[in-house]
């Protein structure tokens, strides 16, 4: 990864957000796509882009796909990513995102995708 595909993942709004809530843990594609109100196809091209890129990671449990950070990363990303993280008071998408991304975490039931995403990778 070098500098100008780092810049170019964080110039979308759309990857940025997804960074910003996958830096609080993993997420299945059917989370990040309620949360982000975008369809399953917006969003998985996305994350397949972050993927090949070598920021994300992904695990398949049943027919879930989830997503994390990877845990080694970047430089240049890790310092954007410090910078994000101020964001998160800022009511730009990203604060509300992280608002909805509780609730739709704070599902009880085991058997429910909200319970496999709730376990860490």
């Amino acid at each position: 990864m070098n500098y100008v595909s780092v810049y170019k993942c964080l110039c979308d709004v759309r990857r940025l957000r997804i960074l910003n809530l996958l830096q609080e843990g993993p997420l299945c594609v059917c989370h990040l796509t309620e949360i982000l109100g975008e369809t399953q196809v917006q969003v998985s091209k996305q994350l397949l882009y972050m993927k090949r890129l070598g920021i994300l990671e992904v695990e398949r449990r049943a027919q879930w796909r989830i997503y994390r950070l990877k845990e080694k990363r970047n430089p240049l990303l890790q310092q954007n990513l410090k910078c994000l993280q101020d964001l998160k008071g800022e009511d730009f998408p990203f604060a509300a995102d992280l608002r909805l991304r509780k609730r739709v975490c704070a599902c009880s039931s085991p058997t429910t995708a909200t319970e496999i995403c709730r376990v860490d990778l």
